[in-house]
């Protein structure tokens, strides 16, 4: 029987990610046939007796998900202020996560899994999954500083490559506008940041696609699952060895 890496068998199960799953192997929280594992790499079989912090590794079905995130929700499983939590919105008994993050007041596309192999794919910086915003400045923004976004701003010693630009709106009576930006990287607060390090503050922040996905009709705080070919078309994205 064909063996593979221990942090991927536990991804595929759907119990977690693959990175958190190595976290939880060289935390001596993983067994394979009764024998504590702490060692990533560690070849196994599916057919093995694998424990992960004491619960039993059992195949499951995949459950995949793209919300409207609203705003005042965190992107976590739980959180520790016993805010509501985007997996709170889903109805399912199946333990799911969020592919990635978006801040507390950012809304838009989020999607949800308990597919840890498909959350590796897609938050892998490798692998430069699109991402689109549409952010909201607190004023309108000088073309000077709109192509410098464009030619590359570091952002904490870091380029950011932003792929798509463009000015969708301004609004001269408020001074405020609404920039479309699409980045392959997700770094925490990275859009935020892009601007703040230009002196603009983001009043409100939409994610309105990842990868070829967007909301579409979903009102906030609305989901519904990805079919097999969306599915299918994010698994695309896994670097070719």
């Amino acid at each position: 029987m064909e063996e593979e890496r221990l942090q991927k068998v536990i991804a595929e199960s759907g119990y977690t990610s693959r990175r958190k799953a190595e976290e939880l192997i060289k935390s001596r929280k993983v067994s394979v046939n009764g024998h504590i594992v702490d060692i990533l790499g560690t070849k196994v079989k599916k057919s093995d007796t694998i424990i992960v912090d004491g619960t039993l590794l059992t195949k499951i079905e995949k459950e995949y998900y793209l919300l409207n995130k609203p705003r005042g929700v965190v992107s976590t499983s739980s959180d520790e202020k016993d805010r509501k939590t985007v997996v709170d919105i889903i109805e399912t008994d199946t333990r799911i996560f969020p592919i990635g993050r978006l801040d507390y007041d950012t809304t838009g596309v989020l999607l949800l899994t308990n597919d840890g192999e498909l959350t590796n794919i897609l938050t892998h910086p490798n692998n430069h999954v699109p991402k689109t915003y549409l952010a909201k400045l607190d004023r309108i923004i000088e073309m000077e500083d709109f192509y410098k976004i464009k030619e590359g701003v570091n952002i904490d010693g870091v380029p950011l490559k932003v792929t798509h630009l463009k000015l969708k709106k301004t609004d001269k009576k408020n001074n405020t506008c609404f920039i479309e930006l699409t980045i392959t990287e997700g770094r925490n607060h990275i859009v935020k940041k892009l601007f703040n390090t230009l002196g603009y503050n983001v009043d409100k922040l939409t994610r309105t696609a990842y990868a070829s996905l967007s909301v579409g009709t979903l009102l906030s705080g609305e989901y519904r699952t990805l079919t097999k070919r969306e599915v299918h078309e994010l698994y695309s994205y896994r670097r070719k060895k």
